[in-house]
């Protein structure tokens, strides 16, 4: 069976061509994280939703008319990647582009999923393309099963969504961290990820984009892969330390999430974040900075908040944060 469904959008093919393609254009409407290579035969790696990744192959790459690739889900036996594939072919009209989207390969069960989610993202393409922003997506607020790598996946995303939102005239702006501008701890924040990738020898990337979100997810999204391929087991060289892998991940969530947190008041953006994902990485942060941690400096006192405080403020609470 074939999902087959076509929109109209309010923009040049060209421009569509690259809202479906290019990681940063896609990470505003449909993926968390993604990587692709943009010729025939190069392959992709969508996190759709924290814990669900499609990955495949392009089949056909012509550039402001037709996208095909292959696609499955990374540990699927259902449907694993490379099992069906889905075509986008864009035609300009009076006003706009024509995208079809054709995806074909699928059981009647595979069809009814997939058709949700396509309906799912082609709305959230459409309001973007008309209304210049899209809400944040719930699918991916809440990760169900929760982990540590889900969670990361899930923190990542609201990471991008803040950095995303500031302005060149906020980076002087102060923040919860008093020794931190806004400028100052968006370099702290991309430097702390730099060595937990290291960790996970990955090459730090030469700077090239002066866009703090492309930085960060670029970078955020060859660490949680890496993660998730190489498993929590062993430990890692985080600078002058060996740490156990489950803590450096743990470090990374709160990394993620708190810095979020920090950027989103720094510069007087609303913080969405699931109770579900704050009550989970307040957990981490609880397994992680104990006292010897703060003895070291990297985490103030624990402020007290009543005990019906939001899973959020205890979170921040917990990391110091007034």
């Amino acid at each position: 069976m074939a999902f087959d469904k076509t929109i109209f959008l309010p923009l040049d093919p060209e421009s569509v061509f690259e809202l479906v393609t290019q990681p940063e254009r896609l990470r505003r409407w449909k993926t968390v994280a993604a990587r692709i290579d943009l010729r025939v035969g190069g392959e992709y790696r969508w996190t759709i939703t924290p814990g669900n990744s499609a990955a495949g192959k392009l089949t056909r790459v012509n550039a402001g008319r037709e996208l095909a690739f292959t696609w499955g889900w990374e540990g699927s036996s259902d449907l694993p990647p490379g099992a069906s594939e889905v075509s986008i072919t864009l035609e300009a009209v009076k006003g706009g582009t024509k995208l079809r989207l054709v995806h074909t390969g699928l059981s009647a069960g595979q069809e009814k999923g997939h058709a949700e989610g396509w309906n799912h993202y082609l709305e959230r393409l459409v309001a973007l393309t008309t209304a210049g922003r899209v809400d944040p997506d719930p699918w991916v607020a809440a990760p169900d099963p929760i982990d540590v790598i889900t969670s990361a996946e899930a923190a990542l995303a609201i990471a991008q969504r803040i950095l995303r939102g500031i302005n060149s005239d906020q980076l002087t702006n102060s923040t919860p961290c008093p020794e931190f501008s806004v400028a100052h701890l968006i370099e702290h924040q991309y430097g702390s990820l730099c060595r937990i990738a290291a960790s996970l020898e990955i090459e730090i990337p030469i700077i090239t984009s002066e866009n703090f979100e492309v930085r960060l997810a670029d970078l955020a999204q060859q660490t949680i892969e890496k993660f998730r391929k190489r498993g929590l087991d062993g430990y890692l060289s985080l600078g002058d330390n060996t740490l156990p892998a489950t803590y450096v991940a743990r470090l990374l969530n709160i990394e993620l999430a708190v810095h979020a947190s920090d950027l989103a008041i720094g510069t007087n953006q609303d913080l969405e974040i699931s109770p579900i994902l704050a009550e989970y990485i307040l957990g981490l942060a609880r397994e992680t900075v104990v006292p010897a941690v703060r003895a070291n400096g990297l985490f103030g006192p624990e402020v007290e908040v009543p005990a019906a405080a939001s899973s959020l403020n205890r979170l921040l609470a917990f990391t110091g944060r007034r």
